[in-house]
């Protein structure tokens, strides 16, 4: 959830139409932050038993914990996601809702009912949900996507979901094999996994390093390639060494990449509109 507000505030940042106006600017965050949750908490309702089966999420998430009841869980996951795009609807535009409403059906339904158990592409066309925030952003506050920006930043986010979750499957095969998972390092390998994420890396750092042409400047495009860098010495070390524990970190740099990048938008786009 702070990915998704931090990658919204980014698109707002650049935007600029809220820049004078921070009731609309939290506004917009608010909406993100109750639709995203809203999708998040379908996809753990959904896969209630899973989660209490896999070692990552048996002992953090509420439901496999048993501190929530199912139905409440079911109850609250749609009230916020009703709440959140009623928000965009009434308080901004038709555009916005319309997004904001596609993004918990196709995350919390599509991605985690059919893609998720059915194949191993499922994190790459989940990742278009994973992406959204930007885009809804753009579209709350200007009320048009007929521009380049928005696309980018949701190629990025597009882009950085595979090598992401695939780092994440890869240090948890096991777990995943445990629960009947089809992900891309169970079905093709730990080799073509590998593989597959350098194609994805290397087009997530091309499509971040061109948004400098549009509204980022030279700081951006300086960490952007540095930091871009370092995610492929990173998935390097890995494909070379791979009894090292080196997916747990791939994983944990990708999470601070991804911050990092979406944080210097937002600080280099608030020095130009004089916010800083």
């Amino acid at each position: 959830m702070l990915l998704v507000l931090i990658t919204g505030t980014a698109a707002l940042v650049l935007e600029k139409s809220f820049a004078s106006k921070p009731v609309d600017f939290i506004l917009v965050l608010l909406g993100l932050f109750l639709t995203g949750g809203s999708a998040n908490a379908l996809n753990q309702y959904f896969e209630r038993d899973i989660d209490a089966l896999m070692s990552r999420t048996k002992r953090r998430r509420p439901l496999p914990l048993k501190k929530l009841g199912d139905q409440e869980a079911l109850f609250f996951a749609i009230f916020i996601g009703i709440a959140g795009v009623l928000l965009f609807l009434f308080r901004f535009n038709g555009l916005s809702a319309l997004l904001a409403l596609f993004t918990i059906i196709f995350y919390g339904f599509f991605y985690t009912l059919w893609l998720k158990p059915n194949t191993s592409q499922n994190i790459v066309i989940g990742g278009i949900a994973g992406a959204m925030a930007p885009v809804i952003g753009w579209a709350a506050s200007a009320n048009t996507l007929f521009t380049f920006e928005p696309w980018l930043l949701f190629l990025i986010i597009f882009l950085w979901t595979p090598p992401h979750f695939w780092a994440l499957a890869l240090y948890l095969k096991d777990d995943y094999q445990k629960v009947n998972l089809p992900m891309l390092p169970i079905t093709k390998g730990d080799e073509f996994t590998i593989k597959q994420m350098y194609y994805y890396t290397i087009l997530m750092v091309v499509i971040s390093m061109s948004l400098a042409l549009f509204n980022s400047g030279v700081v951006y495009l300086i960490i952007a390639t540095v930091l871009g860098g370092i995610f492929l010495k990173k998935l390097n070390d890995l494909k070379h060494n791979r009894n090292s524990g080196l997916e747990q970190s791939l994983f944990r740099y990708s999470i601070i990449y991804l911050l990092a990048v979406f944080m210097t938008i937002i600080i280099e786009g608030m020095f130009k509109v004089g916010q800083l």
